[in-house]
């Protein structure tokens, strides 16, 4: 169940205007400084339209985060209809980890939540339950339909999920947010990748 949706916001027919003026604006302004008077502006609506489908600007952010989570997980699922073979889905959705990592939003959102997290008690666990706790879910799900198969055997779905996306990050998310590097060559990130899901396989896949 969507949360956010369910209980405390409300959809209208502005509500996509008011997403993507809030998404400009955090990304540009980051959490705290972003004020409801400047989404309002970048969206083209009124304070009171805001209001009327977020109570206030946490719930704004998080469906922001949401969204675009639930976009990309869309995506990648789209491209695994099927009986796609176990490493052809694992490489689609490191490269999704990956590419989600690289991405200004990524970033931008990473820096928000670590950054502002402490005056803002509670943030990153709802950021993480609504943007990357809902990729997690779906790799469990995906890994589970792989081990009804008899593709590959693991005993603890959520644990092997959580390692799969660590080691997406391998190479990649420390040079990033220690500033060790400013861009991440598609040859680093393709390592990344197949790295990540050689390593996978070498643990749960099942040989043939």
């Amino acid at each position: 169940m969507n949360v956010i949706s369910d209980q405390r916001v409300r959809r209208g027919r502005k509500f996509g205007q008011v997403l993507d003026g809030a998404r400009k604006v955090f990304m540009r302004d980051g959490f705290e400084r972003a004020s409801v008077d400047d989404i309002a502006r970048e969206a083209g609506v009124s304070k009171a339209t805001i209001y009327a489908y977020f109570p206030d600007k946490q719930l704004l952010f998080l469906e922001v985060a949401r969204c675009e989570c639930h976009r990309q997980t869309e995506e990648a699922e789209a491209m695994v209809t099927g009986e796609v073979p176990v490493r052809t889905a694992l490489t689609i959705a490191a490269e999704r980890i990956v590419a989600f990592q690289l991405s200004d939003f990524g970033q931008r959102m990473f820096r928000i939540v670590v950054g502002e997290g402490e005056r803002f008690p509670g943030l990153g666990r709802q950021f993480h339950d609504f943007g990357p706790g809902l990729i997690h879910a779906r790799l469990v799900h995906h890994l589970g339909s792989y081990v009804a198969q008899g593709a590959l055997r693991i005993d603890d779905l959520d644990l092997a999920a959580d390692q799969f996306a660590q080691l997406c990050k391998a190479s990649i998310h420390e040079k990033l947010i220690f500033g060790m590097t400013e861009t991440i060559t598609p040859e680093l990130a393709h390592r990344s990748v197949h790295g990540a899901v050689d390593m996978f396989l070498a643990r749960y896949g099942v040989k043939g």
